[in-house]
């Protein structure tokens, strides 16, 4: 298995806006320039899937694995012989939201689709986590 994380603690933005912004699928291109298309039929909760284009990649089902509403959400994407998980949570500390997400990788191939997939998106982290905390401010 593959893990790796990354937090920012931040007084700009409230749980509330980070869950706002993340639940809504359909919009996530019009804050993150990375992807190309997002969709959700239904709601932004377990057992649910999206739709998910990254810019020169190819579409994805994601599924929802778990989503505690305002404090936490994971996501599972299947590869061959490998399934990555995005586990992202939102925690008031006392020094303000800490925001984490943690990306995991597991299988016989992890090692293939981590230096595909996965290591690019946990090097973009803590530029992506910025533009977020950006975007949700304006909720």
């Amino acid at each position: 298995m593959w893990t790796k994380s990354h937090s920012v603690v931040t007084k700009e933005v409230t749980k509330e806006q980070m869950w706002k912004l993340f639940a809504d699928v359909n919009n996530w291109p019009t804050w993150d320039k990375s992807i190309e298309f997002a969709s959700i039929e239904g709601k932004f909760e377990k057992g649910n899937h999206f739709m998910f284009q990254p810019k020169g990649g190819p579409k994805l089902k994601i599924g929802i694995v778990e989503a505690e509403e305002n404090k936490k959400f994971t996501d599972f994407t299947k590869f061959p012989l490998a399934k990555m998980y995005g586990h992202h949570t939102f925690e008031d500390t006392p020094a303000g939201l800490k925001i984490t997400t943690t990306m995991k990788v597991e299988g016989p191939l992890r090692f293939v689709w981590v230096k595909l997939v996965a290591k690019k998106i946990v090097d973009a982290l803590p530029s992506d986590m910025q533009e977020q905390i950006k975007a949700a401010a304006k909720l």
